[in-house]
């Protein structure tokens, strides 16, 4: 996981994705998106796990606008429709508040 501690409140962007046969050049455009995000205004952190087609990636952030601001990004936008396009069968996106944040370890 790469994200910070985080006073509470904040947001979660839940992508659930199942990759196509075809994921020529998914690999490297993700790892580009990993590293362009991190630059991002209001971006905490991101937690990710894919078991064979299936994924989820959980990226934090401070403020809904910061949210809208990442999903403008022209770079970001291009990725989404390359993802429409080839790489995914299907995806969603959920957009949550956390309220509140606890932990047991590490």
């Amino acid at each position: 996981m790469t994200r910070h501690v985080q006073k509470d409140p904040y947001y979660a962007v839940i992508f659930t994705s199942k990759l196509a046969d075809n994921t020529d050049g998914y690999a490297e455009i993700s790892k580009k998106m990993n590293e362009l995000v991190k630059n991002q205004k209001g971006f905490i952190g991101v937690e990710s796990i894919r078991e064979g087609k299936n994924g989820v990636t959980i990226s934090y952030w401070e403020t809904m606008e910061d949210i809208r601001n990442w999903s403008m990004n022209e770079r970001h936008a291009e990725a989404k429709q390359g993802g429409k396009e080839k790489w995914y069968e299907k995806f969603s996106v959920k957009i949550c508040k956390v309220e509140r944040e606890y932990a047991f370890g590490e």
